[in-house]
C-alpha cells in the first residue's frame, strides 16, 4: 500500500504534547468485492488509520458501505474516546466533482462534505486530490478540526505517547 500524503491543517489541535495532525497517520482504505452463488456482489470496505506518535499508538479498522464510510468509521473509533465532543457529529451531505476531465480516470476530484452537530450547527468541509480516498479523508479531517476548534474541545486522554 502506499502512502497518503498528509495535508498541512490551518488550524492544528493540540492533543497534549502533540497535534491532532501528528496523531492521524496516513489512512488507507480496502474494498473487496466477491461474487455470490446468485450472481449477487458482496462488496467489504475496510479503513485502517494509524493513530499516535513514532513511541506509542494504536491502530483503528473501521467497516462502512464504501471506502469513505469505511474511513470514518476507524476515525470515530480512534477519536472519541480522546474527544468525546464528536460523538454528536454527523455526516449530512457527500458530494464528488471532477476538477479537470480532460484526465479521465485520473482526473482531480474536489469533495464536499457538509457535516452537522447536535446543536444544530452545519459546516462544509473540501478535500481536493486525484486520489478519490484522499480527497475523502481531506474533507473529513477538516471537519473534525473544525468542530473540535469551534467547540474549544479539549482531549479526555492524551492520543499519543
Amino acid at each position: 500500500m502506499t502512502d497518503i500524503p498528509r495535508k498541512e491543517a490551518t488550524a492544528d489541535v493540540d492533543c497534549g504534547g502533540c497535534t491532532l495532525h501528528d496523531a492521524l497517520n496516513a489512512p488507507a482504505a480496502i474494498e473487496r468485492r466477491e461474487f455470490l452463488r446468485a450472481g449477487a456482489l458482496a462488496l467489504a470496505s475496510l479503513g485502517f488509520l494509524g493513530l499516535g506518535s513514532r513511541t506509542a499508538g494504536a491502530m483503528e479498522v473501521g467497516e462502512g458501505n464504501g471506502p469513505v464510510n469505511a474511513l470514518d468509521a476507524a476515525l470515530r473509533k480512534a477519536l472519541i474516546p480522546v474527544y468525546p465532543a464528536l460523538a454528536d457529529m454527523r455526516l449530512i451531505d457527500f458530494k464528488v466533482r471532477i476538477l479537470d476531465s480532460a484526465g479521465g480516470t485520473a482526473a482531480t476530484t474536489r469533495v464536499m462534505i457538509e457535516s452537522a452537530d447536535g446543536k444544530g450547527r452545519r459546516w462544509s468541509t473540501i478535500g481536493v486530490s486525484p486520489n478519490i480516498v484522499d480527497a475523502s479523508y481531506n474533507a473529513l479531517y477538516d471537519a473534525i478540526t473544525y468542530k473540535l476548534f469551534r467547540d474549544g474541545a479539549q482531549p479526555a486522554q492524551p492520543p499519543c505517547g
